[in-house]
């Protein structure tokens, strides 16, 4: 995966700006609560197909989204010293075992309240 370039160049915008070794973990945490409120303004209260629908008709909002949402996550990783492309494998590895494409194919979802497998 190309996660770990990612990390390296957030850490290199930081530095730049003399921004490395600043702990700010909950503020970036409640960041990216802001960034999840913005696009959940977008999608609130409607049915799937309008979600879709939104989504498509506000790809720029859903784009900056995504962009701001990596950023900060990366900025945590740098600042914990967590290999953000490690960490993702280690969780797919998990949830490739905790939902297996066979099952998951049958029940749709992984959530055990509502009928699914996903016993974590």
């Amino acid at each position: 995966m190309e996660i770990m370039k990612a990390q390296e160049k957030i850490s290199e915008f930081d530095k730049a700006r003399g921004w490395e070794g600043k702990w700010y973990v909950k503020d970036l945490a409640l960041n990216i609560n802001e960034e999840i409120g913005e696009l959940w303004n977008l999608i609130k209260w409607v049915d799937e197909a309008k979600q879709k629908q939104l989504a498509k008709e506000h790809i720029d909002k859903v784009s900056d989204f995504i962009g701001d949402t990596l950023f900060l996550i990366l900025k945590i990783a740098n600042q914990t010293n967590v290999d953000a492309d490690k960490a993702l494998q280690e969780t797919l590895n998990e949830y490739e075992k905790r939902m297996p494409p066979k099952v998951m194919k049958k029940v749709k979802h992984a959530n055990k309240l509502a009928g699914g497998v996903d016993n974590k």
